[in-house]
């Protein structure tokens, strides 16, 4: 068996696991919280629904308000844990790709800081309610704030010559910093005591907020995103191979990094318009799969949204088991399982970029 043949059946065999997993883990993650439901009763309850009541017969529960409890609060729960992971997974393998930098994700390149100022700008004017025009007035000003600031990072990295991959990943920094010092002046000047503790706890992360009305837009970005960069794999893996080998090829990587970095930003500010602030789950999930299948975007992409995916999934899981009286925000979380992973990674030295 030669080289792709074993990277072909590596990647079937883990994207067959990683399924598996997120259809155990979507059982389990409906049954924990403050009120614990039976794994079988609650798979009961998940079967029934999704059939339309075809299948499943809800008379042998013990609580009938089990069904309430995971339908209408965990099951939107877990199902934003899952395209939330799948969207910054997807946009932190394409920025890497895109810039050539395996540093390179939305909250290290500025895009969810940009999204995130949008956003908090939008709950301090009145955008942050529950209804579907207020959401789709707050996932705007995240989508403008997100789309700004790539536009800013592109033309920042631009001055004093040619764009590379340390400039773009400097002038994230830069941004990020920025944006944040930005978001953080409007909660200091702003007398709304409610938005303020809105916007605190939404810049720390969390899927409380999610509920069916505010599922539809998330999963058709975040598909259509996954889909479309599916069909992208040829320029991708070119992009890995430099500039002078895409010129011989006669592909324009100056239009496609733009239009990649556009998408991802569109991608990143729906996410973060319903999330909140969720760091290194577009650095650290890439790396992981990447050490694991190699560059190929084939593989490389489809097993980097399902393991983000998972990864997002168990996160939400612990963030309300940690602690027994309260919920612990999702992007701390993250951050302390993602941020000793990084250093691990950067130390171990285990793989090239692109290789």
């Amino acid at each position: 068996m030669n080289r792709i043949d074993k990277q072909r059946q590596l990647f079937y065999m883990s994207l067959l696991l990683f399924t598996v997993l997120i259809i155990l883990s979507v059982g389990i993650g409906v049954t924990v919280g403050q009120v614990a439901v039976p794994l079988t009763e609650s798979f009961q309850i998940l079967i029934k629904n999704l059939s339309g009541g075809l299948i499943g017969d809800l008379s042998s529960l013990s609580s009938g308000a089990y069904e309430n409890i995971i339908w209408q609060i965990r099951f939107p729960r877990v199902l934003l844990a899952m395209l939330t992971g799948m969207g910054l997974s997807l946009a932190g393998a394409v920025m890497q790709t895109t810039v050539q930098n395996p540093l390179a994700d939305p909250y290290i390149l500025g895009i969810s800081s940009g999204a995130s100022l949008g956003a908090t700008f939008a709950i301090m004017i009145g955008f942050g309610g529950t209804g579907l025009l207020a959401q789709l007035g707050l996932s705007f000003w995240a989508f403008l704030g997100a789309v700004t600031a790539a536009f800013l990072v592109l033309l920042l990295s631009n001055v004093g010559g040619q764009v590379n991959s340390i400039k773009l990943v400097l002038s994230g920094m830069v941004l990020n910093a920025l944006f944040t010092a930005f978001s953080n002046f409007i909660i200091y000047i702003a007398n709304d005591a409610e938005g303020i503790r809105t916007v605190t706890f939404w810049m720390m992360g969390s899927l409380a907020g999610a509920s069916w009305s505010t599922l539809p837009l998330t999963a058709i970005v975040v598909l259509i995103c996954f889909l479309f960069f599916l069909t992208q794999e040829r320029i991708l893996n070119i992009m890995l191979l430099g500039d002078e080998a895409a010129i011989s090829l006669g592909v324009n990587l100056n239009f496609y990094r733009k239009l990649y970095l556009v998408i991802a930003s569109i991608l990143t500010g729906i996410i973060v318009a319903n999330t909140g602030m969720i760091g290194f789950v577009g650095l650290i999930i890439p790396h992981m799969i990447r050490g694991i299948v190699g560059s190929n975007h084939r593989y490389f992409l489809p097993l980097s949204v399902f393991s983000g995916s998972l990864f997002m999934v168990w996160s939400d899981i612990l963030s309300r088991i940690i602690l027994p009286t309260v919920e612990l925000p999702i992007g701390i979380l993250t951050s302390l399982i993602g941020a000793p992973l990084f250093i691990y990674i950067f130390v171990k030295k285990g793989y090239e970029f692109g290789g």
